[in-house]
């Protein structure tokens, strides 16, 4: 096998990997599976990746490029101004999570995070240092520290995703729409918008 083959078939078990978990969610993620989908016998995938952690963390790598790569669209359109941008990067990170529910936990499972498979941390960390920047700058004078009011901000924003997908929002609130929720989450931590 050369070269591009193991590039190749690395490539394509994390694609199948990524297809599965995004139409079928976390529970027919093994290895096994994985490799019959992708059309090779159950040991292959553990010639480049010893474990199971390793190939999950390879797909979340691949779900944390595709959430920066829409956060970054969505931030491209927005005014240099925090609180727009603020708002707009909420919006995305939970339309994320809500249109890519399996992902969305993969991405964020402790296990994954903390073992650093594949720099994972190296993926995932460069978008918790936007939103402290952005909230250092919607809030220059504020005494808080930008990382905790950031940190308490993404906790909102987080379960907002995962209270909506489990049902629980809307059955507690009585709406249909996240908007509400966001704006309520940023003027929580950033003060109400200046008018």
């Amino acid at each position: 096998m050369t070269d591009d083959d193991d590039a190749g078939l690395r490539a394509r078990l994390v694609r199948v990997g990524v297809d599965m978990v995004r139409s079928e969610g976390l529970p027919t993620l093994t290895l096994r599976e994985i490799a019959r989908r992708a059309g090779v016998s159950h040991g292959a995938p553990r010639r480049y990746f010893p474990t199971h952690l390793a190939l999950l963390s390879a797909i979340a790598r691949e779900g944390f490029a595709d959430l920066t790569a829409q956060l970054t669209a969505a931030l491209a359109d927005c005014p240099d101004n925090p609180r727009p941008r603020l708002a707009a990067l909420a919006r995305r990170y939970v339309e994320f999570g809500r249109d890519n529910r399996g992902m969305f936990e993969l991405m964020f499972r402790h296990d994954l995070l903390e073992s650093d498979h594949l720099r994972l941390r190296e993926v995932s960390l460069p978008l918790f240092e936007l939103l402290v920047d952005l909230v250092s700058r919607a809030r220059p004078d504020s005494g808080a520290s930008a990382s905790v009011v950031a940190g308490a901000l993404w906790t909102n924003m987080h379960g907002i995703v995962q209270l909506w997908n489990w049902g629980s929002l809307p059955l507690a609130t009585g709406i249909d729409d996240v908007e509400q929720l966001l704006h309520a989450a940023l003027d929580a931590h950033l003060g109400p918008e200046p008018r």
